[in-house]
């Protein structure tokens, strides 16, 4: 029988998936700067997805200078958030129907490597809010996600909580953290080390 008493979820690749919505909205915006020969594609937002947005831009648009890169990401992954409010992505599974049965036993909680308004968009779109206490961002504290992490724990006083995410990050994350580690095995990346593997969104419901 585990102590947890909380579980803080990754976003993109754990609970949905915006690459191909995304894809499309990052191309018409790299379109408006012809600087870029980029295209932009979901399978490679995918590949990056999960990494800090600075590095996000430097990967993604190597043919240009890394500050012009991070102007267009800036511009892409604010002007996305609308469109997600009203029309989602797609959800990795019955989140509505997991987090309702889990926060009759647990809190739940959101870090991801976004800007403000990401996360937002998530619960609005799912009308999600009500079932989390709690989340948190790059793009409101400043701080990337195991700090973000730190902060959650000492803020809310939890005791046993456990991350959920879908890569390598996210493994290294909580690991930086101190926390314990569920692998989203159906997610976008890969782990190494974990204390519980999910290879669907449902077995946290076994697990927890």
């Amino acid at each position: 029988m585990n102590n947890t008493d909380s579980l803080i979820f990754d976003l993109d690749g754990t609970l949905w998936d915006t690459t191909e919505v995304a894809a499309k909205i990052w191309q018409e915006i790299a379109g408006d700067y012809p600087q870029t020969n980029t295209k932009v594609d979901k399978a490679k937002l995918r590949s990056l997805y999960g990494l800090p947005l600075k590095d996000i831009s430097h990967a993604l648009f190597t043919d240009i200078p890394e500050k012009l890169a991070e102007e267009i990401v800036s511009r892409c992954v604010v002007e996305q958030c609308p469109y997600l409010e009203k029309h989602g992505a797609i959800l990795m599974g019955d989140i509505e129907g997991v987090f309702k049965k889990l926060s009759e036993k647990y809190r739940l909680f959101i870090i991801s490597n976004c800007e403000d308004g990401y996360i937002q968009s998530f619960l609005k779109a799912y009308d999600l809010s009500s079932l989390i206490t709690d989340f948190d961002c790059p793009g409101m504290s400043g701080f990337l996600k195991a700090d973000n992490i730190k902060r959650m724990v000492k803020k809310h006083g939890l005791k046993s909580p456990v991350y959920v995410g879908d890569t390598k990050g996210d493994m290294e994350a909580a690991k930086e953290a101190g926390v314990s580690f569920a692998f989203a095995a159906y997610g976008f990346g890969s782990a190494s080390e974990y204390d519980y593997r999910l290879n669907e969104v449902a077995d946290l419901l076994k697990l927890f």
